[in-house]
């Protein structure tokens, strides 16, 4: 594996301690300047060992955030998106003369500002149709409040309303006044210009698919003795299961049936194997299988009344920007209507079991550890000690994060930087293919017996 270019600012942390070299370590160029480890043997060697070592474990888990769809065009929503901005302004302005906003707009900026924007985000008729000549003209600052709490604040005023009428009123500054119609309609255009936007990967991205099935076949080399590995994801791409279908390989992602695919969470405890070649033979487990769990939903998920045959009222089908029925992308399990509780509880539920098992690892990418109830989870999981943590970000910043990094606890693993704490990177350079790992770990103790064995011979005899 050649080895990668590495920057003053890639750190891996074990317990805090950073394992990676420096540029004084092994006469690197100028400060700031890309440093080429060319040693064999080198670091990044131990570490992949260390990770298989990690992916031989009996529970592997995988929790995906936003940050690990950037590649493909994903967009990241710690602030409004701008591409989501400009279609929500498109289909809520009627052109004049005189321009007019629709209601279902309107209550969506009021949203934003009490989601906790600042207080120089639009929420007059005046201030939205200037932000519109904003939005046409350039790339002002997106409005800095994550997306998914805007939609969260919608989720809550509808709550409260009956399933039909009723009028909901907040005091302000500013003042709420509105309807379940309107709040119906603004979420509906919410979800599907995030959905439009997380169509992934964009014309000119598709790169940005090979690190998933990278990850995909990486994963695939772990013994087959032990559990599936699960794939955990905040996303509503489908990246994931793209790379799977191109590897050949089976997702049990809680649906069943082949034209209508309705979720039944009990599949999550089927398995596959091929069939015995004789009666008296042993049947062998199929290696190509994952388990994939949206936490937060899918742009692949409708919304359906519940039936004998579909009892959560849950469909998995291809992504269609104009189908009618509700998308489920919402970003909590909090319940709305009675559409809520399921499925996200018993996904929420299953992720806190995968974390509980003993000898179990999660790797988290690109995840900033803005979710509580997925920080809930991990808090629980760190009270086992047989869990360990990866956290892969190249910036790993968030207050969470530097809380866990300050407990110099040995179960803690950080990727950060450019090279080894994104993705991509941390899925080509530092997670081994296990089928490689034997031949790799014989190479690296070959070389440091050399290299102790050159040294012994160096040193000066007794008494001198």
């Amino acid at each position: 594996m050649n080895t990668p270019p590495l920057t003053p600012e890639d750190r891996f942390e074990i317990g805090g301690d950073d394992l990676l070299p420096k540029p004084t370590d092994f006469g690197g160029e100028a400060e700031g300047q890309p440093v080429s480890v060319t040693r064999p043997g080198d670091v990044l060697d131990d570490i992949r060992v260390r990770i298989g070592t990690l992916l031989k474990t009996e529970t592997v888990s995988l929790l995906l955030g936003a940050g690990a769809s950037v590649d493909c065009g994903g967009q990241l929503i710690g602030a409004v998106p701008l591409a989501i901005e400009r279609t929500l302004q498109s289909q809520g302005i009627t052109e004049g003369p005189p321009a007019t906003i629709k209601p279902w707009l309107s209550l969506l900026y009021l949203a934003v500002r009490y989601a906790g924007c600042p207080a120089a985000s639009p929420v007059t008729s005046d201030e939205i149709l200037a932000r519109r000549l904003e939005l046409s003209s350039g790339q002002p600052a997106p409005l800095r409040i994550n997306f998914e709490r805007v939609l969260t604040t919608l989720l809550r005023w509808r709550a409260v309303l009956p399933e039909s009428g009723g009028q909901l009123c907040i005091e302000g500054p500013p003042a709420v006044d509105t309807n379940a119609a309107d709040l119906d309609e603004a979420l509906c255009h919410a979800t599907r210009a995030l959905a439009v936007a997380c169509n992934l990967p964009i014309a000119g991205n598709e790169s940005g698919q090979m690190p998933y099935k990278t990850l995909v076949r990486k994963l695939l080399t772990r013994p087959l003795n032990l559990k599936r590995v699960n794939v955990f994801t905040l996303n509503y791409d489908t990246l994931i299961e793209q790379a799977a279908d191109a590897e050949g390989v089976v997702l049990l992602d809680g649906f069943v049936g082949t034209q209508r695919r309705v979720f039944r969470p009990e599949s999550y405890e089927q398995d596959l194997y091929f069939p015995a070649e004789t009666t008296e033979g042993r049947v062998h487990r199929f290696d190509r299988v994952l388990h994939l769990y949206k936490l937060h939903g899918s742009i692949t998920w409708r919304a359906s009344e519940p039936t004998l045959d579909d009892p959560y009222g849950v469909r998995s089908a291809s992504f269609d920007r104009a189908a009618s029925e509700p998308l489920l992308i919402y970003p909590t399990p909090a319940k709305y209507g009675e559409t809520l509780g399921i499925p996200y509880s018993e996904l929420f539920r299953r992720f806190a079991a995968a974390l509980a098992r003993p000898q179990s690892v999660l790797f988290v990418f690109g995840y900033g550890f803005g979710d509580e109830h997925v920080n809930t989870i991990i808090r629980q999981a760190l009270a086992i000690p047989s869990f360990t943590l990866v956290i892969v970000d190249p910036n790993s910043t968030s207050a969470f994060a530097s809380t866990l990094r300050q407990q110099k606890d040995r179960r803690i693993w950080i990727a950060q930087g450019p090279t080894v704490g994104t993705f991509s990177g941390f899925v080509e350079h530092l997670l081994p293919d296990l089928r490689d790992e034997e031949i790799r770990k014989k190479v690296l103790a070959t070389h440091r017996a050399l290299a102790m064995d050159s040294a012994q011979q160096g040193a000066p005899p007794d008494g001198d």
